[in-house]
């Protein structure tokens, strides 16, 4: 038999499988632990969708329109949660809302661990988990009100972070795997000069992903290099991809039994990268847990780093058989702890590819799409989780309301004219999105800039605008209006320069 509730002047009727009843907070109702379902009479409304993992398509759609997915099966498994994927309903992780046409908004979302996932259609807004144990929050009113209280839920019961990482400079977009010490020692002289607080090393530095000691490249070792970073004044920055290994890395080779495996004993596909697919380690298997804490204690008190982005994080919370038989989402958060309890509570860790929720409390900073690759769209891909800069947009738009729990990180912004197909007026909507989430972080070596472009980064470095939001996708900087809904038009990609 349906319950019936009432929100916001509003009654909507709710059936629970959970024997205890709807209790109110500020803002809403919590629901008991179990199956949810809402008759939420909102007809065709609008769906907003929250992706698994950084990297998976967030955003509102028609409930008469096609799902918001990932087609591509093999990019589904790096870039979302394959064993909920629906080809046929729509469908989300943590959190759904629904906007009818009076735009208000009815919001349903889960309060723990579990794996998450909701569905709709035009008729029901479904909550349910593989592991039952949290409660959900429901509420109807304001999109900006209700996702705020949900967020307060979530800060009260996970935990929340208001640590700054400041304005960063990643090697990534300029180097990829080619980065070298030559070229960095030459980058730190220059961007010590600049307005700058953290110098990050990204991908390329290592001997194989998943065996985290310098290669060839960096004959002077990485204590070297964070020595001349701090000499420079900035706090030195390392990626590293803890949960995951190459087959062909030493560390998979000598410790097979580090590797995440399914049922048939086989080792657990993670993703696709680097040319192949790259596996999950069992982070509940205690040679695990000391790799780990031997890396993170190597990385942070050996070496010196004090910026740790951690990629690639999503593959520790793939179903899997775990040798303690954790749930896996668990499994994710008790391997952030551990990381978190080496490092100690001033290193700045940022999650790429993480799980907003079993995330919340121990990291600070949460990559909010895709890579912001120099170019708007490509031509010959429509999956919303490929690299580009308008899919980085759309996704980091529609996860602001993730600021008051942690730092949203919308990736990088583009200042150089060298190696770039983007526009001005893209290159100036990423530049005001970095703005609105306070995360500026840039790729582009200072002498690869024209004294003009570097005028202009080192003033946008420096300014730090007062920011008001006026609508879904309008903001008002320094008074100065800017606008999205040009650039999310589904049927206009391409923005008019």
């Amino acid at each position: 038999m349906p319950l019936l509730v009432d929100l916001a002047d509003r009654t909507f009727a709710v059936e629970l499988t959970g024997p205890e009843p709807p209790s109110s907070v500020p803002g809403g109702l919590i629901l008991p632990p179990g199956r949810v379902a809402v008759l939420h009479g909102l007809g065709d409304a609008e769906f907003y969708r929250h992706g698994q993992n950084s990297w998976s398509p967030c955003g509102w759609r028609q409930l008469s329109e096609p799902p918001l997915r990932i087609l591509n099966p093999e990019r589904r498994l790096t870039a979302d949660d394959t064993s909920w994927d629906d080809p046929s309903r729509h469908h989300s992780s943590a959190v759904a809302a629904l906007q009818g046409s009076d735009g208000q908004v009815l919001l349903l979302g889960s309060l723990g661990l579990g794996t998450p996932r909701l569905s709709a259609d035009q008729d029901t807004l479904a909550g349910w988990c593989e592991d039952d144990g949290a409660p959900w929050f429901l509420a109807y009113g304001p999109e900006a009100e209700v996702f705020a209280r949900y967020a307060d839920q979530l800060a009260a019961r996970l935990g929340s972070s208001n640590r700054r990482a400041g304005n960063v400079w990643c090697t990534w977009y300029a180097y990829y795997e080619g980065i070298t010490e030559e070229a960095l020692t030459k980058d730190i002289a220059e961007l010590a000069e600049l307005p700058f607080d953290v110098v990050q090393v990204d991908d390329g530095w290592q001997q194989a992903v998943g065996d985290w000691e310098p290669n060839e490249k960096f004959p002077s070792g990485m204590r070297s290099l964070t020595e001349r970073i701090t000499a420079g004044g900035m706090r030195p920055g390392l990626w590293i991809a803890p949960f995951i290994v190459l087959p062909t890395s030493t560390v998979a080779r000598e410790h097979p039994e580090y590797v995440l495996r399914s049922a048939d004993g086989q080792p657990v596909v993670a993703g696709n990268n680097w040319g192949t697919g790259y596996w999950a380690l069992d982070l509940t298997h205690p040679g695990v847990q000391e790799h780990l804490a031997a890396l993170i204690h190597r990385v942070v008190h050996e070496w010196g780093f004090t910026y740790l982005k951690l990629d690639f994080i999503n593959a520790g919370a793939i179903p899997g058989v775990r040798a303690s038989g954790t749930p896996r989402e668990q499994a994710y958060r008790d391997a952030l702890a551990l990381i978190r309890e080496v490092a100690g509570p001033e290193v700045y860790l940022l999650g790429s590819g993480g799980l907003l929720l079993p995330s919340l409390g121990l990291i600070d900073g949460l990559r909010s799409g895709p890579d912001v690759a120099p170019l708007w769209t490509n031509y010959a891909s429509e999956d919303p989780s490929d690299a580009m800069a308008y899919n980085a947009v759309v996704n980091t738009l529609h996860r602001l309301w993730h600021a008051p729990l942690l730092e949203v990180d919308p990736d990088v912004v583009y200042f150089r004219s060298r190696l770039n197909l983007l526009t001005d007026v893209q290159m100036s909507w990423l530049q005001d999105l970095s703005a609105i989430c306070g995360f500026k972080a840039i790729s582009d070596p200072p002498s690869w800039l024209s004294q003009e472009e570097l005028e202009r980064l080192t003033t946008y470095l420096s300014e730090r605008p007062s920011v008001v939001q006026e609508g879904r996708y309008r903001w008002a900087l320094d008074g100065r209006v800017v606008d999205f809904g040009a650039a999310l038009n589904r049927g206009q990609q391409y923005p008019i320069s």
